[in-house]
């Protein structure tokens, strides 16, 4: 079999990595956790499912048009060169079905099993990443990732709507931690990706701004996110367990970006992005705990004082 064949053959694992399935997952995660926080039971199974199957293949169908536009610099940069599109397992044709098929079955999940906020909501991120990020910012301007941060904070907001049908400033103080979280995030990764980034010429901070100048915004914006973390607490919206854990997961997050800053170790970008990503799952995990171990005390106390 020649390569040209085995370059045209695509399997399913190929379409399943056109979706990013990690980035996916964690905003799933979040999407799930915003349907939890905005109502003080559970959540009907019908949210559950529909919901957030409809924002998933929202979310991969973005993904895949990130992998259809970026399809040329993805071949120079060592972590992306292997994608199925880049690689031509995956012709463009192909990939532009995948992604309308994705994107209209999740929009039209939305629109009929949830309500049509979640849908133009979710429809306003799609192209928030796809369109203004992937195919303008990323290529316009070092703030690329601040600008465009929002589309991907949009999940808990997309799961509160999807069990409520109405924006609440609660969900809008969900987006704000992921939007917060999202600079310090993919920084970490750019300067520890800055000569690839800046071989296809990917305005990063790193590559423009250089890695000690990013390292500075680090710590900045995790000093934002470590305030933002706690207002949850403080507007009522979580309790005491949750603002334990966003104080001891904010100071690990400062301490890796002190770390970062100091400079005396090539790990460091790395660990810092890592660190991240336990970070934002741990602390919406965490918020989910808190969320209802508080009413079931307010409970055993209550129970308690009538015993009494």
């Amino acid at each position: 079999m020649t390569d040209t064949a085995q370059k045209g053959r695509a399997s399913w694992r190929d379409y399943y990595e056109m979706c990013k399935p990690n980035v996916v997952y964690l905003m799933l995660l979040t999407a799930m956790i915003g349907m939890f926080m905005a109502v003080p039971g559970m959540v009907s199974w019908e949210v559950l499912i529909y919901g957030n199957l409809g924002i998933g293949l929202c979310a991969a169908s973005a993904a895949a048009v990130n992998h259809l536009v970026d399809r040329r610099i993805d071949l120079v940069m060592s972590r992306t060169k292997n994608r199925p599109v880049a690689q031509g397992r995956i012709d463009t044709k192909h990939a532009v079905i995948f992604a309308l098929v994705l994107g209209v079955a999740g929009m039209a999940m939305l629109i009929i099993k949830i309500n049509q906020l979640t849908a133009w909501l979710t429809l306003a991120s799609l192209l928030g990443y796809a369109v203004v990020y992937t195919l303008w910012l990323k290529r316009a301007t070092p703030q690329n990732i601040v600008i465009g941060g929002l589309a991907g904070a949009a999940p808990p907001l997309l799961g509160w709507t999807a069990v409520t049908n109405e924006i609440h400033g609660h969900a809008l103080l969900l987006v704000l931690i992921i939007f917060a979280w999202t600079p310090p995030h993919f920084w970490a990764l750019a300067i520890a990706r800055k000569e690839e980034y800046a071989k296809v010429d990917i305005p990063m901070l790193p590559v423009t701004h250089g890695v000690h100048y990013t390292a500075i915004q680090i710590l900045l914006y995790t000093l934002i996110l470590f305030a933002v973390s706690l207002m949850p607490f403080a507007t009522g919206l979580s309790g005491s367990l949750y603002l334990l854990g966003a104080v001891v997961l904010g100071l690990g997050f400062i301490y890796w970006a002190v770390v970062l800053l100091r400079g005396k170790s090539r790990k460091a970008p790395m660990q810092t992005f890592n660190y991240s990503l336990l970070y934002l799952m741990a602390i919406f995990i965490i918020m989910l705990v808190d969320h209802y171990m508080l009413p079931a005390a307010t409970l055993y106390i209550g129970a308690g004082s009538d015993a009494s």
